[in-house]
């Protein structure tokens, strides 16, 4: 069965844990490459990362980015919305589809 995982800084992730998601609370790039490949090795079928975190892990989740699994999510932090979150979604809905379906943006 296929799980889900948080990673992100504590403040931003603890409150997922209460909705029966793992939760790892990293915030250096090192650690954090190394959790990710971890988690994307292993059985989780979605990956929810900080906006915040992920502009450290780039490469490492443009990698995962070709694969069905895991889906890789970013979601803001406690320090707010950067707009890299939907700017990705967009993006893995522009490759499925075909063309931008997401107008006024």
């Amino acid at each position: 069965m296929y799980r889900i995982a948080v990673m992100g800084d504590t403040d931003s992730i603890y409150g997922f844990a209460a909705l029966g998601l793992d939760t790892y609370p990293v915030t250096d790039p090192v650690a954090a490459s190394k959790k990710l490949r971890e988690l994307a090795e292993g059985d989780y079928a979605v990956i929810y990362i900080t906006e915040a975190l992920a502009d450290k892990l780039t490469a490492e989740i443009d990698h995962y980015r070709e694969m069905m699994l895991p889906a890789i999510i970013l979601i803001p932090g406690v320090s707010g919305n950067t707009g890299k979150g939907i700017q990705a979604v967009k993006k893995s809905v522009e490759q499925a589809v075909g063309s931008d379906i997401i107008f006024g943006s």
